[in-house]
C-alpha cells in the first residue's frame, strides 16, 4: 500500500508540474524526461545485461531523424514517432551482431566509434540536411489534436517515460530478466547453465536502443529542428553519469540519476553564461563535473543515490 501510496503521489505531482512552471523550467522538465527515458535503457543494458554502451547518443539521433524525416515528407507524426524506435532498434540489431563479440571498454569504444561515424554521415548527406540539418519539423498530432504548447510535449514526454518503465518493469521481473541478471554476473555460467548469450545480449541492446529512440523522436517535434550539433558525444557520456549516479540495474535510480544531473547540467549552464566567462566554459565545465561527479559516486556511493538512500532508510528502521 505504501508504494501504491508513493506511485499516486508522484504520478500526481508529475501531471501537476506543466500546469505551473513556466516556459524555461518546462524546457528542462521536458528534457529531463527525455533522458530519463534514455537513462533506462542505460541501466537496463548495464545493470541487467552487464554490457557498455558510450553511443546511446546514436540511438537518439536515429530516432530524432527518422520521425522528422518522415514528418517532412508528409507521413502522419504519430507513424513517424512509432517508426523511431522500431529504426532505432533496427539499427541496433544490424550493428549489434559483430559489436556484442567485444566485451568491455573495447564494446564501449566501439559504440563510441559508431556515433561519431553516424553523425560525421548525418552532416554530410543531403537526406538529412548536412550540418545545418533538418528545419521546419510539424508539431506532432493525432487526427485533429496537435500539441502546439509546452504542457503538451510535457505530457507526451512523460507518458512515453512511463511506457518505458512499464516495458523494463516486466522485462526485468519475468524469465529472461533473471536471465539477463545472470548473464550480468558470469557469461561463461549462464552460457553453461544454456542461457542464449548472444540472443539475449542482442535483445538487451536492441531494446535500450529502440527507448532513446523513442525519446529522439519526442525530441524532434517538440524542437522541430535536429542537426548532428543536437547530438554531441557528451550526450552519451551524460547517460552513462546518470545511470551510474541514480544506481545501475534499478529503474528508479535512472530517474534520480536523470533528475540529478540534468538540474546539475543547468547550474553550470548558468555559472557559463556569467559575464567574464569564456566561451569553452559549458563544455568545460560539464567533463570536469561529469569526472568529479563519477568519482564521488564511485568512491562513496557505489551502489548510486537510490540503492544508498533504500538501504540506510531500512536499516534505520
Amino acid at each position: 500500500m505504501k508504494r501504491l501510496a508513493g506511485g499516486l503521489l508522484i504520478a500526481a505531482v508529475t501531471l501537476a508540474l506543466p500546469a505551473v512552471l513556466d516556459d524555461s523550467s518546462l524546457a528542462v522538465y521536458i528534457l529531463l524526461g527525455l533522458a530519463a527515458m534514455v537513462t533506462v535503457g542505460v541501466s537496463l543494458l548495464m545493470g541487467y545485461a552487464g554490457q557498455v554502451s558510450l553511443g546511446q547518443g546514436a540511438f537518439y539521433a536515429i530516432g530524432a531523424y527518422t520521425a522528422a524525416l518522415l514528418a517532412l515528407n508528409g507521413v502522419p507524426p504519430l507513424v513517424g514517432l512509432i517508426a523511431a524506435p522500431v529504426a532505432a532498434a533496427a539499427f541496433a540489431l544490424v550493428i549489434g551482431t559483430p559489436l556484442l563479440r567485444l566485451r568491455g571498454h573495447h564494446l564501449a569504444f566501439a559504440t563510441l566509434a559508431m556515433q561519431l561515424i553516424l553523425l560525421s554521415l548525418a552532416g554530410q548527406l543531403d537526406v538529412t540536411g548536412g550540418d545545418i540539418g533538418l528545419q521546419a519539423i510539424p508539431q506532432f498530432g493525432v487526427g485533429s489534436f496537435e500539441a502546439g504548447s509546452a504542457p503538451a510535449y510535457a505530457y507526451l514526454t512523460w507518458a512515453g517515460l512511463a511506457l518505458v518503465m512499464l516495458v523494463t518493469h516486466n522485462v526485468i521481473t519475468s524469465r529472461p530478466g533473471r536471465a539477463l541478471r545472470a548473464l550480468a554476473t558470469s557469461e561463461t555460467a549462464a552460457a553453461s547453465a544454456g542461457i542464449p548469450v548472444g540472443r539475449y545480449k542482442l535483445i538487451v541492446f536492441a531494446l535500450s536502443a529502440a527507448f532513446a529512440g523513442l525519446a529522439g523522436g519526442i525530441y524532434c517535434f517538440y524542437t522541430g529542428y535536429v542537426a548532428p550539433g543536437s547530438f554531441p558525444v557528451l550526450i552519451s557520456i551524460q547517460y552513462i553519469v546518470m545511470a551510474v549516479v541514480g544506481g545501475l540495474g534499478t529503474i528508479w535510480g535512472a530517474v534520480v540519476g536523470a533528475t540529478a544531473i540534468t538540474l546539475l547540467v543547468q547550474g553550470l549552464d548558468r555559472v557559463a553564461s556569467l559575464p567574464g566567462m569564456p566561451t569553452y566554459a559549458p563544455s568545460v565545465l560539464s567533463y570536469a563535473v561529469y569526472a568529479l561527479v563519477l568519482i564521488l559516486v564511485v568512491l562513496f556511493l557505489p551502489r548510486g543515490l537510490l540503492p544508498t538512500f533504500t538501504r540506510a532508510r531500512f536499516k534505520d528502521r
